[in-house]
Order: C-alpha cells, then sequence, then structure tokens
C-alpha cells in the first residue's frame, strides 16, 4: 500500500473522541428506524440470537435487544466498547475483538455489519479471513446483513473539499481514490492543538462481495439501497445493502 496512506487507520481513529464529535448526527433514532425495516424483513423469531459485528458504541445492538432479542456486539475499539459496556444485561455483552479472529463458540442467527464497517484492511486475505469467520459464525440458513456505500455512484464523484464545524470545531476534510482505496484525510485544531486522522476503505464492488460471500458459503438473497431499504439501483442508490444467507 502507498505510504501516504494508513492501513491501521481505524485503531486510533475509533477511539478518539473526535471521532464521535465529527459524525454525532448518527444518531439513536436513525439507527432504530433501520433496525425497524430490516426486521420487517428478516422478520426474527423471538428467541434469535444477534452479532453486531464492528458494533461501534452500540446503538444498533441496543435498540435490538430493546425489541428483546439476544444480542452480542463486538469492536476493534476499546472506548467504544468501555462506553457500551455500561447498556449491558444478561441478553445484551459487549466485548473488544478483531473481527479477522474467530469469534468464539457461539452460533448466531443473524450477522450484522453497519454503516461500512467492512473493506479497512490492506489485504484481501484479511477480508477473506472475516468472512470465513463469518461463516463459522452463523447457524445454517443464519443470515449476514453487511451495510456497504455503493462504490458505482460514489467513486465518480469522489474528489471533495469540506470544511465542517461541529461543537466549535472546524473539521476540514479532504477525499480521493488512492489506489483501491477511498481516503479521507481529517485536519483540525483544537484547544491550541493540531491533529489528523485517516480513514481509508476498500472500494468493493458487488462482484467483489459475491467472490467473498461464494468462498465461505453465503449466498446474496437480497440488495437494498438505502436505510429505508428501498431496491437497490446500481446507479442511484446510496448504499449496498447485502442479505446473505448460509448455506448447510
Amino acid at each position: 500500500m502507498d505510504g501516504n496512506i494508513d492501513c491501521n487507520w481505524f485503531k486510533s481513529w475509533f477511539d478518539s473522541p473526535y471521532y464521535h464529535i465529527l459524525y454525532a448526527n448518527r444518531n439513536y433514532e436513525e439507527a432504530e428506524l433501520f433496525i425497524d425495516n430490516l426486521l420487517s424483513i428478516l422478520k426474527p423469531e423471538q428467541n434469535s440470537h444477534f452479532l453486531d459485528l464492528g458494533c461501534g458504541h452500540g446503538r444498533h445492538s441496543i435498540y435490538l435487544n430493546k425489541k428483546h432479542f439476544n444480542v452480542t456486539g463486538i469492536d476493534l475499539s476499546v472506548e467504544s466498547i468501555k462506553y457500551a459496556k455500561q447498556f449491558e444485561n444478561h441478553s445484551l455483552q459487549f466485548y473488544v475483538h478483531d473481527m479477522r479472529k474467530p469469534f468464539g463458540e457461539t452460533k448466531y442467527d443473524f450477522i450484522l455489519n453497519m454503516f461500512t464497517s467492512f473493506g479497512y484492511f490492506e489485504t484481501d486475505n484479511e477480508d477473506f479471513s472475516t468472512m470465513e469467520n463469518v461463516n463459522k459464525a452463523l447457524k445454517t440458513y443464519g443470515m449476514l446483513v453487511l451495510d456497504f456505500f455503493n462504490v458505482e455512484k460514489i467513486v465518480p464523484n469522489i474528489a471533495i473539499h469540506e470544511v465542517k464545524t461541529v461543537n466549535g470545531i472546524e473539521f476540514t476534510i479532504d477525499k480521493k481514490l488512492e489506489e483501491n482505496f477511498i481516503v479521507k484525510n481529517i485536519s483540525f485544531s483544537d484547544k491550541g492543538k493540531k491533529y489528523h486522522f485517516q480513514e481509508c476503505v476498500k472500494v468493493l464492488t458487488l462482484k467483489d462481495f459475491e467472490k467473498y460471500f461464494y468462498a465461505n458459503n453465503l449466498k446474496i438473497v437480497d440488495l437494498r439501497g438505502n436505510y429505508n431499504l428501498d431496491t437497490f439501483d446500481s446507479k442511484t442508490s446510496d448504499r449496498l445493502i447485502l442479505f446473505a444467507k448460509k448455506n448447510k
């Protein structure tokens, strides 16, 4: 990977309080609407067990649990899991975990990977390893729901320069395509100190996901294009939300 790209960006950025300041608009109301829409399609039985893979602060997990489902949330970010743990109960648990490593012995009815929580890793092998772990953790005929951005719409309009002020902090954001990654450079100052963080997400098409899934016994059974779960259109949809079922 190019020396200008930090392939471990997520380890520092997700643990930074500024990540949550910049993306404060990702609120619980938005998460709850998305989960309600998902449940109307998935129609899970009441004793279903969900794994929220890359759960962040746990907003999707918490709401799922309020709907009386068993939920486990895992994330690499120590600070995110520390925050989420305040909501734990007998049917809601959070753990620090790297999705490239096996998830343990528990088998899940549903695995959710929300809000572009995939495609961070430098090599295809790491992505394949993650999908292998998903396959092993799903029950037979279990379902993976993976929410990614639609590269066919995003990439042609990728170059942006944006200044965004949140909580009195002025974030300068520059986004561009480098190699096969969308790279977002985020710069700002706070309390007299300058900061710079980076987000790097692999450009993954539907064909790429088909390749990952096919190799790991997962079959795409539905595609949706936004959080209202409207039908996916490769030219106009903002999101690529994949529903993949584990075969025998």
